[in-house]
């Protein structure tokens, strides 16, 4: 059994500021850790963590320190690519060993028995996203040295259309290109994203998709062409991705309910 905990969107900012005036995204993230940790026992271990972008809403040195420090009661290894909202050279910088000196952040890990393939869709000073051509082969290239095994694709912008067209219009441009690389790998592939503040599946050259909540804020789904541009002050949680010659996705939510009670069997 590899298991994967999936964190997208955290929008962390120095201390004591709040993003848009309003969301403490620290204290949310906070809580979710601590969600996390409260249940450890009952969602057995986990190998790694995968944060697929935005990190920061600011793209400063010192939310990444803060961001760290906040998953750091975690003590788990941390795999991250950067979303619209980070800056590659801080983001670059906070992380220096995961990442190569220069070019795009993309990276691929062994975990357990999974290729976990990491790809950097950002475009500085713009809030879509797009896979560069070196990115492009990047990816070939991790998916021929995969040779069929599991692999989980993680990229912050999401390669499908989600219906939210304010995010649609900064979805990643390029998802015919992404389509037909991953098309032509004939193992078990799973594309991860995050952007969407949402979960929703689809399919991407013939590949289940999934997009992660945020634990900050959420978008609804209003599919409407006059359907109002912005965030709802709706925390959610984050996924858990698990492989057993199978792969499984869990949704871990923000807040544990009352119970468990037991059923009344009674007829």
């Amino acid at each position: 059994m590899t298991t994967i905990l999936h964190i997208t969107d955290t929008h962390i900012v120095p201390e004591g500021a709040l993003v848009s005036g309003r969301l403490d995204t620290a204290d949310a993230l906070e809580r979710l850790v601590a969600r996390i940790n409260s249940i450890r026992d009952q969602i057995g271990a986990v190998d790694a963590v995968l944060v697929s972008g935005d990190l920061s809403d600011d793209g400063s040195a010192e939310s990444y320190k803060r961001f760290k420090r906040l998953v750091a009661p975690l003590g788990l290894p941390i795999h991250v690519i950067p979303g619209n909202h980070d800056g590659r050279a801080t983001l670059r910088a906070a992380f220096a060993e995961q990442f190569a000196p220069t070019g795009p952040l993309n990276w691929v890990r062994s975990i357990g028995d999974l290729h976990l393939i990491g790809l950097d869709t950002l475009v500085e000073g713009q809030g879509g996203g797009r896979l560069a051509p070196e990115s492009l082969s990047f990816l070939s290239d991790a998916l021929s040295q995969a040779e069929g095994a599991p692999v989980l694709l993680a990229l912050h912008h999401q390669p499908f259309l989600c219906g939210i067209g304010f995010m649609d219009a900064i979805g990643l441009s390029n998802k015919n290109a992404l389509s037909e690389i991953v098309a032509g790998y004939q193992g078990p592939l799973r594309l991860l994203c995050g952007h969407i503040h949402s979960t929703m599946i689809s399919d991407v050259g013939g590949h289940i998709a999934i997009s992660c909540p945020s634990p900050c804020s959420s978008f609804a789904f209003d599919c409407r062409p006059d359907a109002p541009r912005g965030y709802m002050h709706q925390e959610d949680g984050c996924l858990l991705h698990r492989w057993d010659g199978g792969f499984q996705t869990i949704r871990i939510g923000p807040v544990a309910g009352a119970g468990p009670f037991p059923f009344d069997d009674t007829p």
